[in-house]
């Protein structure tokens, strides 16, 4: 049996209160690794097209309030 075999296994038979803990720490770790993923991405000007894309919307007069 494969480790992430195992680990399905065992989380198949947590408690509702003990996976629905596992659920939470899942989506709080993904978006951890999403904000590091963004913060890499806007320092290293791979995002630099959006805010190019937003100002020159916003010269054009195409952008509208939130």
């Amino acid at each position: 049996m494969s480790r992430v075999e195992e680990l399905q296994t065992a989380i198949a038979s947590l408690a509702p209160e003990e996976y629905a803990c596992l659920r939470q720490w899942f989506a709080a770790r993904d978006w951890e690794q999403w904000d590091r993923q963004i913060e890499e991405d806007a320092q290293s000007g791979k995002l630099d097209f959006l805010r190019e894309e937003a100002m020159a919307e916003k010269a054009q007069g195409q952008l509208r309030e939130l």
